[in-house]
């Protein structure tokens, strides 16, 4: 399925204290919706209060980017965390995100794990319950943002929660549609005329080439631009001009 618009998502909120990884202010200016760091594997409090405000004022859409509490690894690092235990902590993160959305006069609009969570939900029964769970926890319908044929997506659908499919220009698939592991050479792709290229290819017709020269179906709702990668704020300008160009509506999936 291809779609005639399509959402640019990032992932943002991502530093510390003093320490930024993201050119958040700038990034805001191009995507439509925003993946905020929950303060688990980034992110702090005044951090997330600075990036609501900014996204209400552009009118993007905030998404809570839950994790593992793993601020060492970056959210990077799979862990073996109790289910009931994981379930709480994704209804924490939300609601702390949720108390500075509302003070932008925005609203958390959706749910999308990182990192090792991200990876591991697409095959992990128990963890993407887990996460279900803890959106359920919120007493709110919030779609929840993964990779097309996830397990994630399974159980939120069971459970009455709506789903959005995600595609990744800049990262490498396999044949089978997942995400080549970062540890893997070529499993990030820095070439910037490729991944736009790949972002018209997704979006206009669902297909992108795997790691290993095959056609792969990516039925992507929305598309993730990393900000944490070197000229990561020219990168998303390139491509959101290019899908325009090419005839792709880009506006929120919300």
């Amino acid at each position: 399925m291809t779609w005639a618009s399509i959402d640019l998502n990032a992932d943002l909120g991502e530093g510390f204290g003093h320490w930024r990884l993201t050119d958040d202010e700038q990034l805001l200016s191009v995507v439509t919706s925003a993946n905020v760091a929950c303060g688990f594997h980034a992110g702090d409090a005044a951090t997330m209060r600075r990036v609501c405000d900014w996204a209400a004022e552009r009118g993007v859409r905030i998404g809570a980017q839950v994790s593992y509490r793993d601020l060492a690894g970056f959210g990077r690092r799979s862990m073996e965390v109790p289910a009931d235990e994981l379930a709480a902590e994704t209804a924490y993160q939300i609601g702390a995100l949720e108390v500075f959305a509302k003070a932008a006069g925005a609203r958390v609009s959706y749910v999308k794990p990182h990192g090792a969570l991200y990876n591991r939900v697409v095959h992990d029964a128990e963890q993407a319950e887990a996460v279900v769970e803890g959106v359920l926890l919120t007493g709110e319908r919030l779609p929840l943002l993964g990779l097309p044929g996830s397990l994630l997506h399974d159980v939120a659908e069971k459970a009455g929660l709506p789903v959005v499919t995600e595609a990744f220009a800049d990262r490498a698939y396999t044949s089978e549609g997942t995400l080549v592991p970062r540890g893997q050479d070529g499993a990030v792709i820095t070439d910037a005329s490729t991944v736009v290229e790949r972002s018209v290819s997704m979006a206009r017709f669902g297909v992108v080439t795997s790691l290993y020269g095959r056609p792969v179906g990516v039925r992507a709702r929305s598309l993730c631009l990393h900000g944490d990668t070197p000229g990561a704020v020219d990168l998303a300008r390139r491509v959101r001009r290019r899908l325009e160009a090419a005839g792709v509506r880009v506006e929120s999936f919300v």
